[in-house]
């Protein structure tokens, strides 16, 4: 008799937690619009939802840590006017997230670390240059300051926010309207879908379509489409009975696909998110109740299901922590913020491990904060891979950097003004130690629990030896 050889892998036990009410984000009223964008966006400092809000757009920000009911009168951030339908953080500093909007216009704001008394209205630049509604905005993964922008004109645009200047134009390529644009892992390509049904790869310095397949899914519904880690490309889609479907694709060769395989009877536009340190992508559908994630490997049949974490309540969108915010020593290797009507519910990936020592296999170093290029020299032809970071220690975060700027008159790289909410002699004493002070004396303290434990440890031993001895 024949057993079946179960397949290897690390991630065949991803368990997914919703966290306990009480680090739940309540009351917040969520966008009711209806376009396929997340509505949410995170990162290891603020978790930004877009809000409904009457006279205009509005997201609010709230630091992570800020869970529970939520203020109505929470300040928001709201310069639009029209509704914000895409934001997204900077790769390259926490404090900094850029938003799209039914306006025609893209703002990038500068979020202060404290809770602002006020609204912010005023953005360190505005992106003018789209003559439709903008509904799909990216930050570069590794160049500083470049961000992408694709409209409702059928018109891509690379910004250098730096100098406020639209540097690439690309706006003959697509016959119909864009679903989504994705960067490949170093940024030297993007990949679209569209309206017309053609799944595209773009070089978008040179202006050149590197490659296309027309109806990688035949539906008629809205396609998305991601880079892998190797540079093939991950879709979703519908067939032509309306059934979801995935594929996994080769840009050098999009005759047949790697992979194809149905899911399920839908009418939710699955949303990919995917983890090149892993290579898992996680599939959640609006108006879903359920993340299903798959492991993309070299071997047949390459798109591996894992499993799927299912609740009751759909999903309005859905944000995705980057890995440097995860908690490491809880073997968490992803974690979700699930937007439902009036509430955001993180919700926790992790892989079960019984030792508490840190698991190399399960983080290798992961881009960091650091760019690998400026603006300048990305737009002049230079590509780099995102620079790494180890999560071995635990991630600091760097101390918070203002966006640089090369043309002062354009943006003005100051936080937004407005009184702090306290100006109590403890938080201003508090205010004056330094974060390298913090972080040498958390390193003494470290250091002393350490000897402490192994003090302890050898008298356990001796104490061991003597009733050893006694008996």
């Amino acid at each position: 008799m024949s057993r079946r050889v179960v397949r290897q892998s690390k991630f065949r036990h991803i368990f997914g937690q919703p966290v306990k009410a009480d680090q739940m984000y309540e009351d917040i009223r969520v966008s009711k619009l209806t376009w396929d964008s997340s509505f949410c966006a995170v990162n290891p400092k603020f978790l930004a939802i877009i809000v409904e809000s009457s006279g205009g757009g509005a997201f609010i920000v709230l630091p992570l840590a800020k869970t529970g009911r939520v203020d109505k009168n929470h300040p928001t951030v709201s310069g639009h006017t029209a509704p914000v339908l895409d934001i997204d953080w900077c790769p390259h500093n926490d404090n900094v997230i850029a938003s799209a909007s039914d306006d025609t216009t893209i703002m990038v704001w500068q979020i202060p670390d404290y809770t602002p008394v006020r609204s912010i209205t005023e953005p360190i630049v505005t992106l003018e240059g789209h003559s439709k509604r903008v509904g799909i905005i990216t930050w570069h993964p590794s160049a500083r300051n470049v961000l992408l922008s694709a409209g409702s004109d059928n018109m891509i645009i690379v910004w250098n926010v730096g100098t406020g200047e639209a540097l690439i134009t690309l706006d003959e390529m697509h016959s119909d309207l864009i679903y989504n644009v994705c960067w490949n892992y170093n940024g030297s390509l993007i990949t679209t879908t569209c309206k017309d049904k053609k799944l595209r790869v773009i070089d978008p310095r040179k202006h050149e379509i590197v490659a296309e397949k027309l109806a990688p899914h035949e539906g008629m519904r809205p396609m998305r489409a991601i880079f892998t880690r190797d540079g093939n490309i991950f879709t979703t889609g519908f067939t032509r009975m309306s059934q979801r479907e995935l594929g996994l694709w080769d840009p050098s060769n999009f005759d047949e696909p790697i992979a194809l395989q149905e899911m399920d009877t839908s009418n939710g536009v699955l949303l990919p998110f995917y983890d090149p340190d892993s290579s898992v992508v996680y599939l959640c559908g609006k108006g879903d109740s359920s993340i299903r994630y798959f492991e993309i490997t070299g071997e047949a049949p390459f798109v591996h299901y894992l499993s799927t974490y299912s609740s009751k309540e759909p999903q309005r969108g859905m944000g995705f922590m980057p890995k440097r915010g995860l908690d490491v020593s809880k073997c968490e290797i992803a974690r979700f913020y699930k937007l439902h009507e009036r509430k955001c519910e993180p919700i926790v990936m992790t892989v079960p491990r019984k030792s508490d020592l840190f698991q190399d296999d399960l983080y290798p170093d992961t881009p960091g904060p650091e760019p690998a290029l400026e603006a300048d020299e990305w737009f002049a032809g230079q590509t780099a891979d995102p620079i790494l970071v180890s999560l071995r220690d635990g991630y600091v975060p760097v101390k918070n950097r203002e966006l640089k700027v090369t043309k002062k008159n354009i943006l003005d790289n100051k936080p937004p003004t407005g009184p702090r909410r306290s100006y109590s002699s403890c938080e201003t004493g508090f205010a004056r130690v330094s974060l390298e002070d913090l972080l040498e004396e958390i390193k003494y303290l470290r250091a002393t629990v350490e000897s402490q434990e192994k003090r302890i440890s050898s008298l356990e031993n001796l104490l061991q030896e003597i009733a050893n001895g006694a008996d």
